[in-house]
């Protein structure tokens, strides 16, 4: 059992079960897959899944891993449904519990978090772009670092927010961890920290503040969404004097 940033290019294509498939949100489904050879994965990393149609076309997309490290023996993946896409819907209206699909990875090494990063971590995520960062808040409450680590998600209400009481738990039980919650069509914020509205320059001012005094020019931060989304965040924290080089991004189509 290999940490994957070690057998990257080794990986093979390899057959994976389907375990489980939950709700996480209105359009996301939590799938649980069990693997014939487990790779212990990265906080942030993906793997790949390829489906063979009948007649052999085949489709193959990437997502996320909403699993930890911890997860033995098992991946996680946060499964947006796409009206135009080839894969997602399959699991979002065919795939059952003892399917097998076809899966590479865990693969990617720049969007990643450790323990042993020790700089504070600002993690801002919007839609299904939540889901590697969500990986990495249960990475950061798992392996008990003390790093300060805020996580902004940016929905449109709180039926969008993936694992709600997971995040309330590690930021009660946990060290140095705390969530911001940005509902641009909701009516009412369920904690003080929480805001109803689009998320703005301010809400990422208070969260580099929740870091410490010199988190503008210290912090690591991560960006993850959709194309507009990304651009307008990096635009954002670029007013705020957050350095480019400290800033990695992930986009998930427009």
């Amino acid at each position: 059992m290999a940490d994957a940033s070690n057998v990257a290019g080794h990986l093979e294509w390899q057959d994976a079960r389907i375990e489980a498939i939950e709700r996480l949100s209105p359009l996301v489904r939590r799938v649980v897959l069990r693997p014939t050879v487990w790779h212990r994965p990265l906080a942030g990393q993906h793997l790949s899944i390829r489906l063979t149609a009948d007649d052999g076309y085949q489709a193959q997309r990437s997502y996320s891993l909403l699993s930890p490290p911890e997860l033995e023996g098992l991946y996680e993946l946060g499964i947006e449904r796409l009206s135009d896409g080839e894969v997602s819907p399959w699991f979002h209206d065919a795939a059952q519990v003892g399917d097998s699909v076809e899966i590479l990875g865990p693969v990617g090494l720049h969007f990643v978090w450790r323990p042993e990063d020790e700089q504070p971590a600002l993690l801002i995520g919007s839609g299904s772009g939540v889901v590697p960062l969500l990986a990495m808040a249960a990475h950061h409450a798992h392996s008990r670092s003390t790093s300060p680590m805020v996580l902004v998600v940016a929905v449109r209400t709180m039926v969008d927010v993936m694992l709600w009481p997971e995040l309330q738990r590690w930021e009660e039980h946990g060290k140095g961890f705390h969530s911001r919650l940005a509902l641009s069509r909701d009516i009412a914020a369920p904690r003080t920290q929480d805001r109803i509205g689009r998320l703005n320059e301010a809400d990422l001012a208070v969260a580099l503040q929740r870091l410490g005094d010199r988190a503008a020019a210290s912090a690591a931060v991560y960006v993850c969404g959709s194309n507009s989304f990304v651009e307008s965040v990096t635009t954002m924290l670029r007013a705020l004097r957050v350095p480019d080089g400290a800033v990695r991004t992930e986009r998930f189509g427009g």
